[in-house]
């Protein structure tokens, strides 16, 4: 299953950082990016839940970059 969600970051290479911070996160198959349109489309694996795994998806994220935000 794929989600898009609304994200603030402040730059590109920020925005690099938070991708790979949540590709790395358990549940997570796939994750991109797009910093033009402050958005983040997340894949997760078979039979996870978003609403589980986005918390985890955000701590990560915050721990590359403390300020960015995702709106879920």
């Amino acid at each position: 299953m794929k989600k898009t969600y609304r994200i603030d970051v402040d730059c590109a290479n920020c925005a690099n950082k938070m991708e790979d911070a949540a590709k790395r996160t358990a549940g997570v198959k796939n994750a991109t990016v797009n910093f033009m349109a402050l958005k983040m489309t997340v894949e997760f694996e078979d039979g996870q839940d978003p609403k589980t795994v986005m918390p985890a998806v955000l701590k990560n994220c915050r721990r590359v970059e403390d300020d960015c935000e995702v709106y879920f």
